[in-house]
């Protein structure tokens, strides 16, 4: 244990050691490198995070040895020493994961101050005003982010403060007034806490470094690793590093900037910064910020070597960069770089550039895009003319692009409930927090009152795919917090809001939205996409509406049409549920026929809109309870249709219920009850195909016809040999020759296991990854979700495995089926056609298992095109 390391000096580490360094300490390090101004420091590593935690959340004496080395190393550089009221050395910690989490995890800035080092600290800098708003500054982060004291009973202290004061601004505090603020805070810290605020700064900095790790497990970073799928082993590292000061007067400030506009991925500096301020400032929101050109006036040779920087690193990283500077009396400091989050219409935006300019790749092109990002370009804007007919009531800044429209939200919690309920929402906060993540999720748009282009709100927003308005300071906020005025009206929660996050306008009306439009810089990247790819993306549809939508994002085929889901209409459902009540084999038949002309209808229609591509139809999978009625006026319509006393029939709907529906009387378990379901539907699906490949002689359409639920390779013979003697009689009588498959999905753990069996029989696998997951967990996705968060938060599981393929367990079953099948059937096709058909991190999977396509909803195809793409890249 003691020869291992876990700390690095910046000048030690590189871009190469991310995973040890975390994102913010491979580029400190690699700035560093490139001869940047960085203020010095050290990295403690993702190691020492996971070793933290392996040691039952305490930080062995190895690892705090191996920081007190690096401080004095440090002490060694800056000429400074650690708790020295003649020469301070004071430091920032923060945290910084391998994947960028912003806003996620803690920081704590000026450690090291005491009331000695603040005393000595003010004469020193011949600045008193600087030296007491430093120190409140650290003992207020400091009970909040170690302590977890809680920031509102401090913000509540600066605010009378500055009532009494009759000031409105921070700044506007004079020295006396920070120095009896820092004073309050301290006896605000001892109220809650019981003990003196802690004046040892390695005191100091050991419960910060505790807190860092601490943070990675805090509410908002597991569900911000939920919702990207980050590891929860991965830890995160601590950046310790010398303080620089942009609160130190009108000659200092502090700004956060982007090489290219994160909103719409325009070239040129794009930003805002404070002077007289300190990085939590900007980010907050608390001060509504400039914007970066006005650095210009303020400091042009900043302002120069600034851009001069910038153009650096983009050129070096080949990639629009976020960074976080401050300027200390006139000279510049680097305190991170990374590569932005962006919109998805910027994203795809800068990569096209990008390429255009001869920086990247369009494979580089294409692996730096989110896949899951696509999702907020698919999604509707607003109704031209009725946006046109409305009157905007005001004007924020346009933080995320997009439109939404919802009724008010005020708290994150309230948000996320309502938006798990399915009602739209806006969450409308004076500015939002970091703990604010789980309701911002849920929430259609996000409106702030406080806050610039790079407010957490806005970060968080434009990463997330969600349209936000932000700095709307005309909205007033009642004392309760249960209500807001803007534009001369107030809005309580039952009220409709409309954002329009490309322009900033808000609007006291819902708007009707309208499918987006997409091509351009998205249409660009996703050709490419298809030219790297190798497995083929079709779509799951059940209609010809579906199926077209499917085509136009680009779908290769159908890979599960439902034939159920063709059942429930209102002209459909009575034949339906005369069948299932019938006695006898021909008063079932009586029932098909009148389904058959229906049936063979979709058919016709799904086969036209995929214009000859693969078609994969899938029998009746559901139990029969399903279509059967509820409702009393329906049960007596039925027993009138079906000449039954309406008790017989209320029994015989009885005798169908089923105490476990999902493993019960449904599949191929139905055909072989009941093969003349199988067998019209054989003869729909066979007829249509005929019917459209003779409009149509420039197509070859091959039907595949899917037999569910199998679990022994007999009951498959036993359904084929119904579909293939019902095909072949229909192709012989008809007098064509038509080409169909017949196969099977695999979603039952027996199947899998036995798959060198069932291959015997069938020609294709499509995997049912819902249903096989229920039958591998042993529990419902449709119960699921009343236990899932307690598992989410006792660690067990980290993400939800209806949604996340679960690699370890159901991922083996998928493999050893795939392997099975090939043993027995070199040719055979494999595909999947559950949900995590349009999951990115399951796509990378069924490509490295040898899959031939994904099959997902019409509106994920692109999301799976452009996944299948950097699957196949990663792969070579």
């Amino acid at each position: 244990m003691t020869d291992h390391k876990f700390v690095y000096e910046f000048s030690e580490g590189d871009a190469s050691m991310r995973n040890l360094l975390g994102g913010k300490g491979a580029n400190l390090a690699e700035m560093t490198g490139l001869g940047m101004p960085v203020p010095q420091g050290f990295t403690i590593t993702t190691e020492a995070c996971t070793q933290y935690y392996l040691d039952g959340e305490v930080i062995n004496d190895a690892i705090k040895a191996e920081v007190m080395t690096y401080i004095t190393k440090l002490e060694e550089i800056t000429g400074k020493k650690f708790g020295d009221p003649a020469n301070p050395l004071l430091v920032s910690v923060r945290s910084g994961s391998r994947a960028s989490m912003p806003g996620m995890m803690d920081t704590i800035l000026n450690l090291g101050m005491n009331d000695t080092v603040v005393e000595a600290f003010a004469e020193k800098t011949n600045n008193p005003r600087f030296a007491y708003d430093s120190y409140r500054r650290f003992i207020q982060m400091y009970s909040d982010v170690v302590m977890e004291v809680g920031k509102s009973y401090f913000e509540e202290l600066i605010d009378e403060m500055k009532e009494a004061r009759g000031v409105k601004q921070d700044v506007e505090l004079t020295a006396e007034d920070l120095k009896e603020l820092a004073a309050e805070f301290k006896a605000q810290y001892k109220a809650k806490i019981g003990s003196d605020f802690p004046s040892d700064p390695v005191e100091q900095l050991f419960g910060a470094i505790k807190a860092v790790f601490r943070s990675w497990d805090n509410p908002r970073a597991v569900y911000y690793r939920r919702m990207n799928d980050i590891p929860g082993d991965w830890g995160t590292a601590v950046n310790v590093q010398s303080m620089v000061f942009g609160n130190m007067g009108d000659t200092s400030g502090t700004g956060v900037a982007f090489s290219r506009n994160p909103a719409t991925g325009d070239p040129g500096l794009y930003g805002e910064f404070l002077m007289n301020a300190q990085g939590e400032d900007v980010v907050a929101g608390i001060r509504t910020p400039e914007t970066i050109d006005q650095l210009k006036t303020e400091n042009p040779a900043v302002y120069d070597q600034f851009v001069e920087i910038v153009s650096k690193l983009e050129n070096h990283y080949a990639d629009m960069q976020d960074m976080e500077f401050t300027i200390e009396e006139g000279k510049l400091f680097m305190l991170q770089t990374r590569n932005g989050k962006r919109t998805a219409a910027a994203a795809f935006k800068i990569a096209c550039d990008l390429v255009d300019e001869g920086k990247i790749t369009k494979e580089k092109a294409v692996s730096m895009i989110d896949p899951k990002q696509i999702d907020a370009l698919l999604h509707p804007q607003f109704d031209a003319a009725k946006l046109a007919a409305a009157q905007p009531i005001g004007k924020g800044l346009p933080a995320s692009p997009g439109a939404a429209t919802g009724k008010v939200s005020f708290t994150a919690e309230d948000a996320a409930a309502r938006g798990k309920a399915g009602e739209p929402v806006i969450l409308v906060r004076l500015e939002t927090t970091p703990e604010d993540i789980e309701g911002m999720h849920y929430a259609k748009g996000i409106l702030t009152a406080r806050g610039g282009m790079t407010s957490h709100a806005a970060v968080v927003a434009r990463g997330m795919g969600t349209c936000c308005v932000s700095g709307l300071g005309e909205v007033s906020f009642a004392a309760d917090g249960k209500s807001f005025s803007l534009g001369g009206k107030t809005f309580t929660e039952n009220d409709w809001v409309s954002l329009d996050g490309s322009t900033g306008n808000v609007y006291g009306e819902e708007i009707d939205t309208v499918p987006a439009e997409v091509g351009g810089y998205f249409g660009r990247v996703i050709e490419w996409a298809d030219e790297f790819r190798t497995m083929k993306v079709r779509t799951n549809a059940d209609t010809p509406a579906d199926a077209r939508q499917a085509r136009e994002f680009g779908a290769e085929g159908i890979g599960l049409c439902r034939t159920e889901h063709m059942f429930f209409e209102a002209d459909r459902i009575a034949a339906i549920r005369e069948m299932i009540v019938s006695k006898t084999v021909e008063q079932r038949e009586a029932a098909l026929a009148k389904l058959l002309p229906m049936q063979r209808g979709d058919f016709e229609g799904i086969y036209e809109a995929m214009e000859g591509l693969p078609v994969t139809v899938r029998l009746l999978d559901p139990p029969l309870h399903e279509f059967l009625p509820t409702d009393e006026d329906d049960i007596n319509a039925l027993a009138a249709e079906m000449k039954l006393e309406v008790a017989e029939l209320k029994e015989i709907i009885a005798s169908l219920h089923e105490f476990n529906p999902m493993m019960g009387h449904r599949g191929c378990r139905l055909d072989v009850t009941y093969p003349e379901i199988g067998a019209m539907q054989t003869r729909a699906i066979i007829e249509a195909a005929i019917n459209v490949q003779k409009r149509h002689p420039e197509w070859k359409v091959v039907p595949e016809i899917m037999i569910p639920l199998v679990g022994e390779v007999k009951e498959l013979a036993f359904v084929k040999k119904i579909v293939t003697d019902t095909a072949n009689a229909i192709i012989a009588e008809a007098g064509v020759e038509l080409d169909y498959l017949v196969g099977t999905m695999i979603e039952i753990p027996r199947a899998a296991i036995t798959a060198d069996e069932i291959a015997t029989e069938a020609q294709f696998f499509s995997f049912g990854t819902n249903d096989l997951t229920q039958m591998t967990f042993g529990f419902s996705r449709d119960d699921a979700g009343k236990f899932l968060d307690a598992y989410y938060q006792t660690k067990i599981y980290e993400s939800d495995p209806f949604a996340r393929l679960d690699q370890n367990g159901v991922g083996k079953l998928v493999k050893t089926a795939v392997d099975l099948g090939k043993s027995t059937r070199p040719d055979i096709k494999l595909g999947i056609c559950g949900e995590h058909g349009g999951d990115p991190s399951s796509i990378e999977f069924c490509q490295q298992v040898g899959l031939n396509y994904v099959s997902c909803s019409p509106f994920r195809v692109p999301i799976a095109r452009l996944a299948a793409a950097q699957a196949a890249l990663k792969a070579k």
